[in-house]
Parts: C-alpha cells; structure tokens; sequence
C-alpha cells in the first residue's frame, strides 16, 4: 500500500449543485479530524467504513463549508485504501478551499488517475477493468455504456485470462517433458501440438477482430457521403446533421473542402465527411478536394454513395461504382421527391445489399437510412458479454501475441527445436499478461492513467 495521502476534487471544476473532494491513503482519516468537524463531535477516524457524518469543513479555527463526510475504509474501498470524501456545496472557491485545507493538513495533490492506479497496484481491478473507468465517464449512448460496464465487471480480463490459461498448459505440458525426462511423461507430438496453437491462434484472432467493434462503440462509425456534383451529397449532409453545415447551391464544385461533423442517429454515433463531388476538374482547389474525398472514402467504415436518381449513369458514377466493391456501402438514391418508386433501382442500373430511397431536400428516407446503419452495424453479434479490446494499448498487445503464436508455428512446422518454440510462448503470455496488467510494466501503468481526469 502507498504511503502517501492523496487529494483531489472528483467532481467537475465548475459551479454546480454540490462538490465532492476525495482523500485516500494511509493518513485520510487523520488529515480528515482536522479538516472536517462532525456535528456529534466524533473524530472522523472513529468512524466505521460506510458511514457518514454532517459536520463542517474547517480550516484550523475558520468554517469553510457545511456538508457530509463519508468513510470507507480499506481495503475495502475503491483504492482499497482508507478513504474519505466530503461533499459540500459546489461552487468553485468552496470546493478549491477544502482540497487546499487537505493538502495544509498533511495530503498531497492527486495525480491525473491516481485514485484509478492506486486501486490497479492494491489488487482492487485489473488494467483493463481499471481502463473502462474512463469509457464510462466518457460514454455517450447506452450501448457504449453497456460494453464500457461489462468491461469493468471483468469481461476482457476473462476472454483474455482464458487464452493466456491455454498458452500456459502448453507451456506447462512442453517443461514437464524437457525437465523430467527420466520421468515417464508423454513425448510432446508436434502435430499435436501444432493443433493446439492453431486454436489459440484462432482465439486471437477472433479477438483482435472485436477491435474495430470496440473502436467503433467508442468513436462512432466514420461515414463518408461520397458522389458526382449536384447529386445532393451537401443537402443530405445537413439533413443529417440537423443545420446548415455545408453550402447548398445548383453549381457543381461548390463544395471542395471535406466537411465533418459527429452526429447521432438514434442510439448510432457517425463521424460523417461531406466531401467534393468526383469529377475530372482543371480548377487546382477543387483537384485537392476530389484527392482528399478519394482518400477519405479508402478509409471510412461506411460510405454513403450518392446517386441522381433522376439521371441516367454518368462516367463520374461507373468510376465510383468501381471503387465501391468490398467497402460496406449504402447507396442513396436522391431526389425521390422527382421519381417513382418503380424507377428507383432501375435508375442505378445496378444492385447493391442496402439501397435506400431519399429525398434530402425534404426530409424523407432518412428513417429507413438510420435503419440501415443500425443493421449494418450493431446487429447483436458482438454482445457487452464477449469482451471487446476497447483501445489501441489493448490491440497492440493482442496482435504481438497473434504473431508470436504464428511463429511458433511455423518454427514447428520448420522443424526447429521445441526450446525455440517455448520463448515464443512465454513471449506471447507475456503479451497478454500485460495487456491484462498481470506484468505491465511501469511505463504502460504510468501511459495508461495518464488519459484519466484528476480526482478519478
């Protein structure tokens, strides 16, 4: 357990209805009897764990505010440490004077996740539990909640515990049979051993794959509208972003620059581009534009391609067609509001899974385009109980420890010695003892509480 004291206000530091400044380590409870009198006269170090007290925060002879201490003591305590924390009102000068009055009486400034850190190295969560603190205060849907809850209650700590469990029986299976050979212990097969990295190379993979899902959840599906000039790309961007983000006018190219916007569709999160029409252009700008747009569409998640629905096919549209195959695309045919419904496929002249049927100037498809999305993307197969790798740090370790098990392979297949084979393993479990914090080492400890907010 860490020595020191530590102090921090946990709450926002704006004026709101009440403060709360927390206090944990060692001397909490003392520094608290000088700092806070109950109005039953009783030290808040003669409190037990779980209770509260009203009184007043003081410093030395003065009163700064009225509020209720509460008491948790460790190690059961969110730091596993002993904790208090006084809640009074929550102006800025009254909750800044309270923390100053703790540090005054013997605690020290808390660092950015400290409080998180500390309940990391006292056993209290594991890393990645201690890493969904922050999706949870940082979510903004009930979905993105959902995954960042399950994740704190230890879902990728087992998915990954699981994997690592089997790496360590192979592990295990591999020493018996090179320490103890006078031993009547079972030759390790090759081929049966081979099988067994297969499926725990199997097991990464299908982890590693719920990356882009976490990212997802977390960030939002990055969309891109894509098209021709004049097919109404501008119009269905602020159609969905609720406001006049993009200039709309009759003249192609208006449009050069990519426009962005985050925008929430019901429970769905975009990262939408409004970008330059696809076209041949002489005009420098616009050139920059269409490069930028071309880009933009290699990289989103989903691209919404704009067609006229009113208009045969142009060169602009077969190019675009081309750049479409293997990329998750809706097509959106536009100006609805002009044509039939009968017409609406033909119009394309070719079939897509998902065709949806817009009019962006008045407001119509934008449910069954919602609809879409929401399939498209967040179909239930990837359920808050399966544990999903939710950052980079967490991707970073799993792919390391995907392509230490498929050397290991291949040294067997090789036929290069089963001491070689028994590195590459330790290496791998090391990965993912590390991307638990099971043996992180100080600087990924340190890299990780550093995204925190003070007083958390």
């Amino acid at each position: 357990m860490n020595c020191t004291t530590i102090a921090a206000i946990s709450t926002p530091h704006a004026e709101g209805g009440i403060a709360v400044i927390r206090i944990s380590g060692e001397k909490a409870l003392k520094i608290a009897d000088k700092i806070f009198r109950t109005a039953s006269g009783k030290l808040p170090s003669e409190m037990k764990g779980y209770t509260c007290a009203y009184g007043h925060s003081v410093k030395g002879d003065e009163i700064i505010d009225e509020g209720v201490l509460t008491v948790f003591r460790g190690p059961k305590s969110y730091t596993g440490e002993d904790i208090a924390e006084i809640s009074c009102h929550g102006g800025i000068y009254v909750s800044r004077g309270t923390l100053r009055a703790a540090i005054e009486a013997g605690a020290i400034p808390a660092e950015a996740g400290e409080f998180t850190k500390r309940a990391f190295l006292n056993g209290k969560k594991s890393l990645t539990e201690a890493e969904a603190v922050m999706d949870i205060i940082s979510a903004d849907s009930e979905r993105e909640l959902k995954f960042a809850r399950s994740m704190q209650e230890g879902a990728v700590f087992r998915r990954i515990r699981s994997i690592t469990d089997k790496i360590v029986t192979v592990l295990g299976a591999l020493a018996a049979w090179s320490d103890y050979p006078e031993d009547d212990i079972p030759e390790v097969e090759p081929e049966a051993l081979k099988a067994s990295l297969e499926d725990i190379k199997q097991e990464l993979l299908e982890t590693i794959r719920t990356g882009d899902y976490g990212r997802i959840i977390k960030e939002g599906v990055s969309a891109v509208i894509i098209g021709r000039p004049n097919v109404g790309k501008s119009t269905l961007f602020n159609l969905l972003s609720g406001c006049e983000r993009s200039i709309v006018t009759d003249i192609a190219g208006t449009t050069r620059d990519v426009v962005e916007e985050r925008i929430r569709l019901g429970d769905v999160t975009l990262r939408l581009w409004d970008t330059a029409g696809l076209r041949e252009t002489e005009d420098v700008i616009e050139k920059i534009g269409v490069n930028i747009a071309k880009e933009r569409l290699e990289r989103a998640d989903l691209v919404l391609a704009v067609f006229d629905g009113t208009e045969p096919l142009s060169d602009e549209d077969r190019e675009l067609l081309e750049r479409l195959p293997g990329k998750r695309t809706i097509a959106v045919i536009n100006k609805l509001d002009r044509i039939s419904e009968n017409d609406l496929r033909e119009s394309l002249g070719c079939k897509f899974e998902r065709c949806i049927g817009m009019s962006a100037k008045e407001g119509t498809g934008l449910e069954e385009l919602h609809e879409a999305i929401e399939d498209m993307f967040y179909k239930g197969e990837v359920t808050p109980e399966m544990g999903i790798l939710a950052n980079e740090r967490q991707l970073g370790c799993a792919r390391a420890a995907e392509g230490l098990i498929e050397e290991a392979i291949e040294a067997l297949e090789m036929g290069i010695n089963l001491d070689a084979v028994t590195v590459l393993l330790d290496d791998a479990a090391d990965n993912l003892m590390s991307l638990t914090g099971e043996r992180a080492s100080e600087k990924v400890v340190e890299e990780v509480f550093s995204r925190f907010c003070v007083g958390k």
